[in-house]
């Protein structure tokens, strides 16, 4: 029997799919599918893993969020909101002049619950080994969470940061990938392979764990199941485009958005799952 709790989340996923979908067709510009595509997984962190406190968002203890892929910034938008940073309303203003929410995360624009800039891609992870280095000078417990996509791994940056998470042992971290399979020239595979994934980050001394990244159950239990003396790493295997059956697993929605009448197709096809 499906619990009250993953009820609860199925529907707050796709309630964050929908506000994706319409805040992006009134921006007419951004990028859908990736967005789409992880709604699962930031539903998971905000609505169930991340001990955070909306009305107090610069709780000493908070856990931190870094998105490293920041073109994907709408699902991050929708999730703050949804979780009461501020207004639902406010999605609407996206990418808008003197809007608070730019098409990549901004510190600068003021929105509560930001813990970075970001938009270069490859970046997120050596944050994320600032934040938790310092967090271990400091003695401050709590969890230090990267989300980035695939065709990131392509970047040499983020080994060099996972070597310096292993060489610090910066159990504090944990890595999400967001492992649709696909960038923004076509598939990850045929752009420069990245596999074996597994075995390169067991190889940089991480701990790894694979999930259906678009699945609430599995999700939960991998992040339940973390080990606590390692570093994370968390294979998420998602579908770019979930929820829109037409779109899904197309690389060239990665920066595309839907038009009026696109877009009230597939908000259809969204409640009809």
């Amino acid at each position: 029997m499906v619990s009250d709790k993953i009820i609860f989340l199925q529907e707050t996923a796709r309630k964050n799919r929908e506000l994706v979908i319409k805040s992006l067709a009134n921006a007419g510009s951004g990028h859908l599918g990736g967005s789409l595509g992880l709604a699962d997984i930031f539903t998971v962190l905000y609505f169930d893993v991340l001990n955070h406190d909306p009305q107090n968002p610069k709780m000493k203890n908070r856990d931190k969020l870094v998105l490293s892929a920041g073109h994907v910034a709408p699902i991050l938008y929708s999730s703050l909101a949804m979780s009461g940073y501020f207004p639902i309303e406010e999605l609407m203003t996206l990418r808008k002049i003197n809007s608070r929410l730019q098409g990549h995360p901004s510190l600068t624009s003021g929105v509560p619950g930001l813990e970075t800039s970001s938009g270069s891609l490859g970046q997120g992870l050596s944050i994320s080994v600032g934040m938790a280095l310092a967090d271990k000078i400091d003695d401050i417990e709590r969890n230090i969470y990267c989300v980035c996509g695939d065709g990131e791994l392509q970047e040499g940056q983020i080994w060099e940061a996972a070597m310096s998470v292993s060489h610090h042992q910066l159990n504090n971290i944990t890595l999400i990938v967001d492992r649709n399979n696909v960038q923004i020239d076509g598939k990850t595979s045929d752009v420069m392979e990245l596999n074996p994934l597994r075995e390169r980050f067991n190889a940089f001394g991480w701990n790894v764990l694979e999930c259906d990244g678009n699945n609430i159950e599995d999700l939960l239990f991998v992040f339940q199941n973390r080990n606590q003396s390692k570093p994370n790493v968390i294979l998420a295997h998602t579908v770019m485009g979930k929820g829109v059956p037409e779109i899904e697993g197309d690389y060239t929605w990665h920066g595309k958005v839907p038009n009026k009448e696109e877009c009230k197709k597939f908000l259809r096809q969204l409640l009809q799952k």
